[in-house]
């Protein structure tokens, strides 16, 4: 038997707007609402869904699993998600390797790599 993933999930106060930013970002659509408690957004081209649920305390501090994202032209995609609403924390460079940690409007880090 072997597991595979049916959801990346992300608690919230006010999980509406946040699955509203991540479809917007990712080009994705929102295929769920159930009454305002939890979303689901649909990726495109896959069958990768992001999950937004509603919970009074969302953990507070670093999140211990994050989304790596990969864009073609990492700099122009940094600064479109900056100005959607995203934060850069940190830019990092092994090797040619290069990649940038973000926040989303709910403070939820994540990394977008250079990629083809």
């Amino acid at each position: 038997m072997a597991l595979n993933i049916g959801m990346i999930t992300f608690d919230s106060a006010d999980p509406g707007p946040l699955a509203t930013w991540w479809a917007e970002q990712t080009g994705g659509r929102i295929e769920q609402d159930n009454d305002g408690w939890f979303y689901v957004v649909g990726m495109p081209g896959t069958a990768q869904k992001l999950g937004f649920q509603k919970v009074p305390d969302p953990t507070p501090g670093k999140n211990r699993i994050h989304l790596d994202l990969v864009a073609p032209d990492l700099d122009a995609e940094v600064r479109r998600l900056v100005e959607a609403g995203a934060s850069e924390v940190h830019r990092q460079d092994m090797g040619g390797f290069r990649w940038v940690t973000l926040t989303d409007p709910d403070g939820n880090q994540f990394c977008v790599a250079g990629g083809h």
